[in-house]
């Protein structure tokens, strides 16, 4: 092979490839479903899986390493045995902390109306603009709903660009008759993560998300209590939220992912700075008292 065609071959397969974005786990179970097709459901299964995580969502380049680990369990309520399915999932993902073999959960949300249609063997075909399946629409916003969190917390409003690719989505969706996608329908839907996400009475949620990951858990393994005051200083600014705001989803959606993690981190804060804390935490998350109580022993 002569020397400049050796080269060129040596750089194209050599070079870092564009790589899919998440490690996705997917679990489907229909506890409520009378002669569950379990083939159906397993073939089910690989197409979510497939789909997420076989598919470039950024035009980044990455390594196999970098992939964001995330997990999607859903539970079928109600399947006609053709094509219409009523379910919920549960969406999670999670982030490495620098310096050590702790991940941290980013995003813990629970989807209640996560219904679809899809028959066994169909393609799933997706594109942003376009409503062009009602199951690829749920899989892609919610792709780059988790792409979004995880950049947010390496670069601050690192997310957005994802946030909005999910909002175009959503957009597309309206017309969609299934639920979950309209304003109206509920206060918890996707309609309200996604908006949150972007409104600016909610970016304080943003900032600490960022503040928390980069200046507190990534230096707890070389600095830990200047990590753990970084992470009692920026705490406070969620108080800049309306928690009662019409609509407000990520208070819920915070502290479902950090509430143990939380007493886990500040349960060791010298003298009466658990107390502190443990009075921020309760103003912010009542729904968690319980665990915080540690905070104070």
């Amino acid at each position: 092979m002569r020397p400049l065609l050796l080269l060129i071959f040596c750089v194209l397969f050599m070079a870092p490839l564009a790589a899919q974005e998440l490690n996705m786990r997917v679990e489907i179970l229909s506890p409520q479903v009378q002669n569950t097709n379990k083939r159906a459901l397993d073939m089910l299964k690989n197409v979510v899986q497939d789909f997420m995580a076989n598919r470039s969502w950024t035009s980044k380049t990455i390594d196999p390493q970098e992939r964001i680990d995330c997990s999607m369990l859903i539970t079928i309520a109600e399947w006609d045995g053709s094509r219409t399915y009523k379910a919920s999932a549960q969406i999670f993902s999670y982030r490495p902390v620098y310096g050590t073999n702790y991940s941290t959960t980013v995003l813990a949300y629970h989807d209640r109306s996560f219904n679809f249609n899809y028959v066994e063997g169909e393609q799933l075909e997706y594109n942003e603009n376009v409503n062009l399946h009602s199951l690829s629409s749920l899989l892609a916003f919610y792709a780059n709903v988790m792409i979004g969190m995880d950049a947010d917390t390496f670069k601050q409003y690192g997310g957005n660009k994802y946030f909005t690719a999910a909002r175009t989505i959503l957009n597309a969706a309206q017309s969609n008759p299934e639920e979950g996608w309209r304003s109206m329908e509920s206060l918890t839907n996707r309609y309200w993560l996604i908006n949150n996400l972007l409104d600016r009475r909610y970016q304080p949620y943003r900032d600490f998300a960022y503040q928390y990951h980069i200046n507190g858990l990534d230096q707890m393994s070389e600095q830990q209590v200047a990590a753990r005051e970084s992470m009692v200083e920026h705490l406070a600014i969620l108080k800049q939220v309306d928690r009662h705001h019409t609509g407000n989803v990520l208070t819920g959606v915070l502290f479902a992912a950090k509430a143990d993690e939380l007493v886990g981190v500040f349960t060791k804060l010298p003298g009466n700075a658990g107390a502190r804390v443990y009075n921020t935490l309760v103003e912010l998350d009542p729904s968690n008292t319980s665990k915080y109580e540690l905070l104070r022993k």
